[in-house]
């Protein structure tokens, strides 16, 4: 690989205002919270974590499709908050998504043509005759044909649709491609063909992955490393091999003791304390320690920080390793 990542993340932070109470006071929350990672060339970067924990902000800051609090993101070395419009226009080709709901992300006004045209048009890109062979390219390397160019997302499957949107965000040709749960609203049969088509697609044309999903057996099996979300803050971060094998923090070993095995009758469920806290009013200290059994008191007053164990395991916890029972 590369020295220099395809995509690196540098204290990325992102707060949202609501309206609060009878008087309507103004408070503020945080989504995202000094989130910092490399995302190198070729490779499927898993990002876990429980509904709500700041995945899909994180998603779309990293496409700049929301702007930050405070952070950086750069791509190929240049921060994208910095590019102005016409610069970032540019961009915007190399970096794409596929967001959760096919049927929400296609316009019911349009047929798989004009769907498929549209990012062409956008970015004033081929002949109508060079448009052509290229749609009819990507929708053959989906496993969709030019036969259903008349059909109109309503008209499709919900298997094809999402086939339609891997195919769309493909057009111009990006290097990186953020999936944002684009299989969870899929049955599970049809899951397994478009992950296995997106690993299809990797080699195909060189691409590099965000892959964000709260099921962490899909992450395992797509995945090279994979991040943990919690709470907004990255809590855990190795390649799967160390983060599946050699856990480090109590909350990435209660996602994986939730995970269903058929055969494991006598599996113990590592079952949290207490309900997620409010990110209004956040608790002091480590984010996790009112669910967290091994908590001390140090966690309640201390926020951990994101430190190297060894061997680029990352993991943000005063008593890593306490599951394996070595606190590190």
């Amino acid at each position: 690989m590369n020295s220099e990542p395809l995509i690196r993340i540098e204290g990325l932070t992102k707060q949202f205002s609501i309206s609060r109470g009878k008087n309507l006071r103004k408070a503020k929350f945080t989504a995202v919270n000094n989130v910092s990672f490399d995302i190198n060339k070729g490779e499927v970067f898993g990002l876990v974590g429980e509904s709500g924990c700041g995945k899909s902000t994180l998603a779309l800051l990293t496409l700049r499709l929301m702007e930050p609090s405070g952070g950086a993101v750069y791509y190929k070395g240049r921060n994208i908050f910095d590019l102005k419009y016409n610069a970032m226009r540019v961009i915007r080709r190399d970096l794409q998504i596929v967001f959760q709901d096919p049927y929400d992300s296609l316009d019911p006004r349009f047929n798989l043509q004009q769907i498929m045209e549209e990012p062409f048009i956008i970015q004033k890109q081929g002949s109508r005759r060079e448009r052509s062979e290229r749609i009819a390219q990507l929708l053959d390397a989906v496993g969709l044909g030019t036969q259903l160019l008349n059909r109109y997302p309503h008209q499709l499957s919900g298997g094809q649709r999402q086939r339609l949107c891997i195919a769309r965000s493909l057009a111009l040709s990006p290097e990186f491609l953020v999936c944002d749960e684009a299989v969870a609203s899929l049955d599970v049969s049809i899951q397994a063909q478009i992950i296995n088509l997106l690993l299809d697609l990797k080699e195909e044309f060189g691409l590099t992955y965000m892959f964000i999903s709260h099921n962490l057996a899909v992450v395992k099996f797509v995945s090279d490393r994979v991040g943990v979300m919690y709470f907004g803050n990255l809590v855990e971060l190795a390649d799967k091999e160390n983060l599946f094998g050699n856990v480090q923090h109590p909350y990435t070993a209660a996602l994986l003791s939730a995970v269903p095995d058929p055969f494991g009758a006598g599996k113990r469920r590592d079952v949290l304390r207490s309900g997620v806290p409010s990110l209004i009013d956040p608790p002091g200290g480590c984010v996790f320690h009112p669910r967290c059994k091994y908590a001390t008191e140090r966690c309640s007053r201390e926020a951990p920080c994101l430190r190297d164990i060894g061997g680029g395991h990352l993991v943000a916890c005063h008593r890593a390793g306490i599951m394996n029972g070595e606190v590190k």
